[in-house]
């Protein structure tokens, strides 16, 4: 189903992103004409490493790991996106190969553009390229603050990071809930179950 009429609340999260929000005007509609509304149930896998990357979501509702498998058979969490987030859109800007996995880790709906429509734009408006551009760096800045954070902070500042992030409010009393299973929550906080029990 092209994604050219989604609803408003979904349009919102599609104008807000950082790849689209400095689109020429036009060129978002272009694009989205070429792109696909998916739903997807929780554990559905999106692409597998090493995989020729051609298409890359935004994600409208849910949430998605990206993941790398150890020599040793270990999964290790490379990173955790939600609701306004893109995912892979490096590697397709790139024409590369996907440098990891990436699975639903709760039922999903997500927008998925293909990387030839993106790259087709670059090449005829340099405008697009500036945009994706900006695109690139938010993910670098969002790469220097997790090293930063798992070098700075000890693990209970860590989990205290992640639940503030959860909030609902701003100050005052709130109930959060968990958005994925402990283990997960681990793994995105470089800690061992055990440590994350007793940090909670």
């Amino acid at each position: 189903m092209s994604a050219l009429h989604a609803n408003s609340h979904d349009r919102q999260a599609i104008n807000s992103a950082a790849i689209f929000s400095k689109l020429p005007p036009g060129a978002l509609d272009t694009l989205l004409a070429q792109s696909e509304l998916q739903v997807r149930s929780r554990h559905a896998m999106l692409f597998e490493q090493d995989e020729r990357a051609t298409v890359f979501y935004l994600l409208l509702e849910g949430w998605v790991k990206l993941f790398r498998m150890t020599a040793g058979g270990d999964e290790t969490v490379v990173g955790l996106f939600t609701r306004g987030d893109c995912v892979a859109d490096v590697p397709c800007l790139m024409e590369a190969d996907y440098p990891v996995s990436g699975k639903t880790v709760s039922d999903a709906r997500l927008l998925a553009i293909p990387s030839r429509a993106i790259l087709e734009m670059t090449r005829s408006n340099p405008a697009v390229c500036l945009s994706m551009l900006g695109s690139m760096s938010l993910h670098l800045k969002k790469l220097v603050d997790q090293v930063e954070e798992l070098k700075a902070c000890t693990g209970p500042q860590r989990l205290a990071g992640f639940l503030v992030g959860l909030a609902p409010v701003e100050r005052g009393a709130c109930t959060i809930t968990l958005p994925y299973e402990k283990l997960l929550i681990a793994g995105r906080l470089g800690m061992k179950p055990e440590s994350l029990s007793r940090a909670f």
